[in-house]
């Protein structure tokens, strides 16, 4: 049975081909394919050559017009390339019909992606989702893997030659394969959820690390929190969420949560496949917008960030824009713009640990506006509420009285709640003036 698992392609030189529609820019373009270059060095596969063909509308059959088609499959065999790399969305049919031209690998933009993806996930979520979504974008391109085989029409009783009878054993099994993969998915979801929900009854906020990729996510993390997530100068490095819990300087504790990076084009159907690492960010109470200061074309980095943001809906969140790398940022007013309409913003650089106390302090006001101040009398054998009130609140003050723990202390408004049959309104005579510890 076929498994597009089991056919490696052996590619060794690239060449990559942009498409620049009425209105784009030739250097928009070209930044483009050098990110789609980027990509392919995830791969570890050397670019050899590249091409933008100017178009106003695609042609059904190869995108491009048959005399385009040519030069550039001319320049494919002059360097020696062995695969075919769109910068565009390529068709199941128009896939085929370069293959049978050029007798090379055609790809197209999405498929790298799902390659890098399969190639870096590590959690079995992401392994299946990864799993998922290269069975849904290969099964219309089934054919081509049978090209080989007959394509006569059968004789009496018969629908088709071996070649369309196997594609449609192929088909169905690959269907069983990606019903079965969403039944396994949602099982692992429901487990997740349950975690969640155990996580909550001692609710901490979280605060999720979005950004373009290769941003220095992971590094601020590291950083932050001591963890070791991978960090390498490529696309993608991670995918999977990884949790981490820091102390802010008010005392309050927040989870912090790394996501995978965004990317330009990045395809609407690899959104939905991998929830896993955005669902954390749906969830999030805050949003760490991290950028990579120094990049040329940071803005445009904020934007795709915001666009992918904005179809997530968690574009409203409360975010801090943090700006890393600012230590090699030449230009002060290239920051200045950056952050021009952002309601907070900290510059960084999580390699060398500057500016990272500005952040913790940007972290800790966006908690504290969400406390409350309260009275609090527990009595003395429910010091499982004095101890919910200083691991969760700020403790102002503390003193014992007859029976009773008396408290004045700063509650976060969600667990507002779980104080409600404590909450006094003054404290009594003689108590006030009380130092915490």
């Amino acid at each position: 049975m076929f498994d597009i698992s089991e056919n490696p392609r052996l590619v060794e030189r690239a060449y990559l081909v942009g498409i620049r529609w009425r209105g784009d820019s030739e250097a928009a373009v070209q930044d483009h394919l050098d990110e789609l270059a980027q990509l392919m060095d995830t791969l570890g596969i050397p670019v050899v050559g590249r091409d933008v063909a100017r178009l106003s509308q695609a042609k059904p059959d190869l995108i491009l017009g048959a005399g385009r088609a040519e030069a550039i499959l001319d320049d494919c065999r002059r360097l020696e390339a062995d695969c075919l790399v769109f910068d565009e969305d390529v068709s199941p049919t128009q896939q085929r019909n370069w293959e049978k031209l050029s007798k090379m690998c055609v790809i197209d933009r999405r498929e790298v992606i799902l390659d890098i993806f399969a190639k870096r996930a590590q959690t079995r979520e992401a392994r299946l989702q990864t799993r998922l979504a290269q069975l849904e974008y290969s099964l219309p391109r089934l054919r081509r893997a049978w090209t080989h085989l007959e394509r006569q029409r059968g004789g009496a009783g018969q629908r088709g030659g071996a070649g369309e009878l196997q594609l449609e054993m192929d088909q169905r099994q690959i269907r069983d394969w990606i019903a079965s993969i969403k039944k396994e998915l949602a099982e692992v979801r429901q487990r997740r959820s349950v975690q969640r929900k155990q996580r909550g009854v001692k609710p901490v906020p979280n605060a999720a690390l979005v950004g373009y990729t290769n941003a220095g996510k992971s590094t601020l993390l590291n950083a932050l929190t001591g963890a070791q997530v991978l960090v390498e100068d490529q696309l993608f490095a991670t995918l999977d969420p990884t949790t981490r819990r820091i102390v802010l300087p008010n005392n309050q504790e927040i989870l912090l949560t790394d996501t995978v990076g965004f990317i330009r084009k990045l395809p609407h159907g690899l959104v939905e496949s991998f929830k896993a690492t955005l669902e954390e960010t749906r969830l999030a109470d805050y949003l760490l917008h991290v950028v990579d200061a120094s990049h040329p074309k940071a803005t445009d980095h904020i934007e795709a960030t915001r666009a992918v943001l904005k179809e997530l809906d968690v574009g409203d969140k409360p975010t801090i824009l943090v700006l890393n790398k600012s230590d090699v940022v030449e230009e002060r007013s290239a920051l200045v713009g950056l952050g021009r309409d952002m309601d907070a913003v900290v510059e960084i650089s999580a390699a060398t640990g500057a500016g990272l106390d500005a952040l913790l302090a940007l972290l800790a006001d966006l908690r504290g506006r969400e406390m409350t101040q309260l009275i609090l009398e527990a009595p003395m054998d429910r010091y499982d509420v004095v101890s919910l009130a200083h691991r969760e609140g700020h403790v102002l003050s503390e003193s014992y009285t007859g029976q009773s723990i008396w408290l004045e202390v700063e509650i976060p408004l969600r667990l507002r709640h779980l104080f409600e049959a404590y909450t006094r309104d003054t404290l009594p005579e003689g108590v006030r003036g009380a130092d915490g510890p």
